[in-house]
């Protein structure tokens, strides 16, 4: 297996000639879906989902009907590779996933609730992570989370609870262009003190693999 971090909240994971790109978006270099076999997007914020990236491969697609939606509008030639997915759903894109989840977290009160949903990856003997936007706990072991590191609706607080409630014995920062490099570092340096020796935080660069 291998694990490329790409820019934001992309990660890249291959194996076994499955090559799977989660949440391409604006802040994604295009290269992220070079060779894709398939491509997951787990809600329609920019940052997470980006047409062009879709139109730049030809893998399918699978993703929420609210991002459906908002394809079949913005690039209606990329619809007619789209797979919708629910809560719960379980598909197999050359590694087996699972759908996890529903909403975004809550952004404030006085916004509308986003639809999302986290794809739990079995990638061989491990199980790997994405959540999106949202702070659900699957209801399995992880063995590598796939950790938001910053965000307009997560404090810090929120962030480490989030790794130790998912229990994974690793996790990688994603969803890290809203901090500066000193912000991260010191979520890198809370995350160090606070998680103890059972959980490790790893934060790479983009373009680097895990």
């Amino acid at each position: 297996m291998r694990i490329t971090k790409f820019g934001h909240a992309c990660v890249r994971i291959e194996h076994e000639g499955a090559v799977v790109v989660l949440d391409p978006g604006v802040f994604t270099d295009a290269e992220a879906v070079d060779g894709a076999t398939t491509v997951l997007i787990t809600h329609e914020h920019p940052d997470h989902y980006h047409p062009d990236h879709l139109r730049a491969c030809d893998a399918p697609v699978f993703t929420i009907d609210a991002v459906a939606a908002r394809l079949r509008e913005d690039a209606p030639d990329v619809a007619e590779r789209l797979s919708v997915v629910a809560p719960d759903d379980r598909f197999d894109v050359g590694v087996p996933v699972r759908a996890v989840g529903e909403l975004h977290a809550v952004i404030h009160d006085d916004y509308p609730r986003f639809h999302n949903s986290g794809y739990l990856l079995t990638v061989g003997a491990t199980t790997v992570f994405h959540p999106g936007d949202a702070l659900t706990v699957p209801d399995t072991s992880v063995d590598l989370l796939l950790a938001p590191a910053s965000a307009p609706w997560l404090k810090l607080s929120e962030a480490v609870d989030f790794v130790r409630a998912v229990g994974a014995p690793r996790s990688l920062a994603i969803h890290d262009r809203v901090y500066s490099e000193v912000g991260l570092g010191m979520v890198e340096q809370h995350m160090g003190n606070l998680l103890g020796d059972s959980q490790e935080f790893v934060r790479l660069a983009d373009g680097a693999d895990l």
